[in-house]
């Protein structure tokens, strides 16, 4: 790895630690500065989001444990040209496959995956599109869509697209390239995101 690669390492009971970032988009979805080193909030109640200002050690803030909100299987959703896989452990509900295409992604209906519904081009950009990789084709083949390497989902997780970090990846045919990380502080499956803060009605001015 060379030393200017974007990484993540984590600090125990404490904040995110990126080193080597080139961009960074907020919430209100301007690109910042950022710096060499940065430490980002996870705790969820830093004055100061996404960056850390310390309160995690005022709140007794854990990097572990609880339970997941999904379960780490890998599902097969087969169609005629192409069969897309999704692990409910890695989907942070960043709902992106609805917006795009909801006439072949669609929570309402059974299976909730229906390939055929759309074209192959369509699938592809939605599975491109899934920030957390929780969407695939068979054999954990991805697709990674064009992003700064973070970018800050409001009221919601870090999509990080092209960072190292010094975790094991989080469930089944997940991707080292596109990853969400937990910036609420209640996920399962810490330090990534596992769709808590859309349950909880997490919202980042809290």
């Amino acid at each position: 790895m060379s030393d200017d690669k974007p990484i993540f390492e984590l600090r125990e009971n404490g904040p995110l630690i990126l080193k080597h970032c080139a961009s960074m988009k907020g919430a209100d979805g301007d690109v910042t500065l950022v710096k060499p080193v940065m430490a980002l909030c996870r705790c969820g109640a830093s004055k100061s989001k996404p960056f850390c200002d310390g309160t995690h050690k005022d709140i007794g803030f854990l990097s572990s444990g609880g339970k997941p909100a999904g379960r780490d299987r890998l599902i097969a959703y087969e169609g005629a040209e192409v069969t897309v896989t999704y692990n409910p452990l890695l989907c942070s509900h960043a709902a992106e496959c609805g917006r795009l295409a909801s006439h072949v992604f669609d929570p309402a209906q059974k299976p909730w995956i229906q390939p055929d519904n759309g074209t192959k081009a369509e699938v592809e950009a939605v599975v491109a599109a899934c920030p957390s990789g929780a969407l695939a084709f068979a054999g954990a083949e991805h697709r990674i869509a064009e992003r700064t390497t973070v970018e800050v989902e409001p009221n919601g997780p870090y999509w990080v697209t092209g960072a190292a970090i010094d975790a094991p990846l989080s469930g089944e045919g997940g991707s080292a390239d596109k990853y969400v990380l937990c910036r609420c502080g209640r996920s399962g499956n810490k330090p990534y995101c596992d769709g808590t803060h859309r349950d909880e009605g997490w919202r980042s001015e809290d």
